[in-house]
């Protein structure tokens, strides 16, 4: 498998798609209740899109079962890093430590979890991405009060490292990246709506209607970034090495920085800079380490 340059022009677009759904979250005042809002959506647009392109095989099924647990989890930290802190904090943080993660412990596992081989400058290509990554978002932390921001990236970061090795191994199994990812939105968005609904209570509710008949649209777009930015990173898993793609999908850090300057009024400085370009030196470290 080979990272080619098409490949990573659509993992860097997958990226930009990832940044703009979290950005939208970010941009409410109900970060919870716009997650589950994205994400149930998906459930529906995702039906038509099942019925069309087909299910997954049969052996796909409990690495999608697996993920849809993860999921849950994935969703109720990232609601609570965006309660805690903004964008340009926690985002970089949950996206930077992920592919350091996946690629520790695919490297530590010899092949055994998945039959990879990483080459030294596809390890320093990854190291390069998380690290740009942690240091744009480590440029936002200043004394105590974001260690509960912290704690939910940190917690995310390791789930988000999961569930990459699981639905990398789960694409694979199924051979058709669309009918996976088809199915997992399918099934994804409703367990954490209805944890989300059944947290407010009867009292709160009517509220949580009202702003989700207001947001929907917007949500919408959410949801149709967040299924294509998932689809095109699967897909690109199917084809080069799962690590090298986490590394690449999380070049979405210098979109959401861009996003959360521009729209969000978050500054940006010169560490940020810094990061960028260890970034773009990771990213070029891991096409020529495919060369």
């Amino acid at each position: 498998m080979t990272l080619t340059w098409p490949i990573v022009a659509a993992v860097l677009f997958a990226a930009l798609l990832h940044a703009s759904w979290n950005a939208l979250i970010k941009s409410g005042h109900d970060t919870s209740l716009d997650t589950a809002l994205i994400h149930v959506m998906g459930c529906f647009v995702a039906v038509p899109l099942v019925l069309w392109v087909g299910l997954p095989v049969p052996a796909a099924w409990p690495w999608i079962a697996a993920s849809l647990v993860i999921h849950i989890g994935y969703y109720i930290a990232l609601a609570g890093a965006y309660h805690h802190g903004d964008l340009g904090l926690t985002y970089p943080i949950m996206r930077g430590l992920g592919p350091l993660l996946v690629a520790v412990i695919l490297s530590l596992s010899g092949g055994a979890i998945i039959d990879e081989k990483l080459p030294l400058a596809t390890l320093l290509g990854v190291v390069g991405i998380s690290g740009g990554v942690l240091l744009v978002g480590m440029s936002r932390v200043a004394g105590g009060s974001h260690r509960r921001a912290l704690q939910f990236a940190l917690l995310n970061a390791a789930i988000i490292a999961t569930y990459t090795i699981v639905d990398g191994i789960g694409v694979r199994t199924s051979g058709n990246a669309l009918q996976y990812v088809a199915l997992l939105f399918m099934l994804d968005g409703l367990p954490y709506f209805l944890l989300v609904m059944h947290g407010r209570g009867k009292a709160e509710r009517p509220a949580a209607w009202a702003h989700m008949r207001k947001r929907w649209p917007l949500a919408l777009l959410g949801t149709l970034a967040s299924l294509s930015a998932y689809a095109i990173a699967l897909w690109a898993m199917t084809r080069a090495p799962v690590a090298a793609i986490a590394a690449l999908r999380e070049t979405s850090v210098l979109f959401a920085a861009l996003i959360g300057t521009r729209l969000l009024k978050e500054p940006f400085g010169a560490r940020r800079a810094a990061g960028t370009l260890c970034i773009v030196g990771g990213v070029v470290a891991l096409r020529l380490a495919q060369a």
